[in-house]
């Protein structure tokens, strides 16, 4: 018997701000086997800060303490890092992550919750680029393991933003030139 595809879960970017309220956050996630990254927006969606690093234990405390953080932030959506090969193509790691958010998803719906929505974001070379700038401001290597997750979940979540509020000049942009 073949095995059922999982349906998509994520909505577009642009599909996801558009959708926040104005005092909502989004939060940044960079999912590793070992810890997860988070960091989050301002209301304005403008800047990514890195907010802390989660140390994995088992998945139900794992989901309650992103559950904890979603209530006290006010989050209103995800920025997922998706850890495409070189090639562009999904492994297993971007498997292991699409099966977390559904498994967060489902804790969520049995809790009566309104699950948070998702836009997965191409994560490669994240940790490289944090871990680089991280040694060229010389920061020990006990310090770079302490907050390299949190950076790297920051340094996703900016390339969202920016992305948005580029796409949303773009958009900007085009409309003026069609009415002129």
């Amino acid at each position: 018997m073949a095995k059922k595809k999982k349906p998509p879960v994520d909505i577009p970017l642009t599909e996801l701000i558009a959708g926040l309220k104005p005092s909502q956050r989004l939060l940044g996630l960079d999912l590793g086997t070992k810890t997860i990254g988070l960091a989050i927006s301002d209301t304005g969606r403008m800047i990514a800060s890195p907010l802390e690093t989660i140390q994995r234990k088992k998945f139900m405390a794992d989901a309650e303490r992103l559950f904890e953080i979603c209530l006290e932030q006010s989050i209103g959506g995800f920025v997922l890092g998706l850890p495409f090969n070189m090639d562009g193509s999904e492994g297993p790691r971007a498997q292991a992550t699409r099966d977390f958010y559904h498994s967060l998803r489902d804790v969520w719906r049995e809790r009566q919750q309104q699950p948070i929505p998702v836009t997965f974001w191409d994560e490669r070379l994240s940790t490289v680029a944090v871990t680089r700038t991280l040694l060229d401001a010389d920061a020990s290597r006990a310090r770079r393991d302490k907050v390299v997750d949190k950076m790297a979940a920051s340094f996703i979540l900016q390339g969202a933003l920016d992305r948005a509020r580029f796409a949303t000049a773009d958009e900007t942009q085009a409309s003026n030139a069609t009415e002129s």
